[in-house]
């Protein structure tokens, strides 16, 4: 495994370090985290052909990276915490699928840095990881970088407003329920006892940034309708209900507002072929 041996975010490396014991166990037999998954995973394979190599960002334990190698693909895994990578590095030492997957410990805000430059057929960063930082047009040029000329770039993204999270104010959490809205300058995320900050994006900022090296291909609402992962009771509560949520949110997923209104959105980039 590669090591960068400064961190861009020391806080957030700390904390993602401390949470990676128990990442895996904490989310095992959450359905609708299930539920993103497939959602995400779907968004990248759909862009991708055989013999395809994938970028990861904030790669965490690896769920998705072994689930592309499992697939065929290349996969080059990077993350800022050091124990995320070595939950992965154990999981991959005596697999057949060690020899599709390489890691490297950097941030994405240190993309000029990274060892295996590619060129990549499709980047992907999950779960909102990308909402550490402040300013994702860097970022963004840098992935233009590292793709290949029509490659894919899918970000799973939170964006300054969730549906779900504001009607928390009619349960009385009215901190949870406005601290989108008012995160102009970060709002404060905690892990394990781990204070960082965390920043949200509207997905026209992310389209005007990527440009014009990176054009659209679609962006689409992921927990707009279904609930999100933290109401993670819900599925085995009330399953006719959740499947009937995962119906609504599969038809109206690409529909204004419904496209920019959930816990994360899915936008799908792909870099131009001059």
């Amino acid at each position: 495994m590669n090591k960068l041996q400064a961190a861009d975010n020391p806080l957030a490396q700390e904390a993602f370090s401390k949470q990676s014991f128990v990442f895996d166990e904490i989310y095992a037999s959450n359905q609708i985290v299930a539920y993103k998954r497939e959602r995400t995973r779907f968004a990248l394979a759909s862009l991708l052909k055989e013999g395809d190599r994938i970028l990861e960002l904030n790669a965490g334990t690896g769920q998705d990276a072994l689930y592309f190698a499992s697939k065929g693909y290349a996969v080059h895994a990077t993350d800022i915490a050091s124990g995320m990578l070595d939950q992965l590095q154990q999981k991959i030492a005596t697999s057949p699928l060690a020899e599709k997957i390489s890691t490297e410990q950097i941030s994405f805000e240190a993309l000029h840095q990274l060892a295996d430059k590619g060129p990549y057929n499709a980047i992907f960063s999950n779960f909102g990881g990308l909402n550490c930082s402040k300013d994702l047009g860097p970022i963004l040029k840098e992935l233009n970088q590292l793709l290949v000329p029509g490659g894919a770039a899918v970000l799973v993204v939170m964006p300054g407003f969730c549906l779900w999270e504001t009607m928390l104010f009619f349960r009385g959490a009215f901190k949870q329920a406005f601290r989108r809205i008012f995160a102009k300058n970060g709002a404060k995320a905690h892990i394990e006892g781990v204070h960082f900050l965390c920043y949200y994006h509207h997905p026209t900022t992310l389209i005007k940034a990527a440009a014009p090296d990176l054009e659209l291909i679609d962006f689409e609402g992921l927990c707009t309708i279904v609930p999100p992962s933290y109401i993670e009771n819900f599925p085995q509560k009330f399953p006719r209900s959740f499947a009937f949520l995962e119906k609504l949110e599969a038809r109206w997923k690409r529909f204004y507002p419904f496209n920019r209104i959930g816990d994360y959105y899915i936008i799908r980039f792909q870099k131009r072929r001059q």
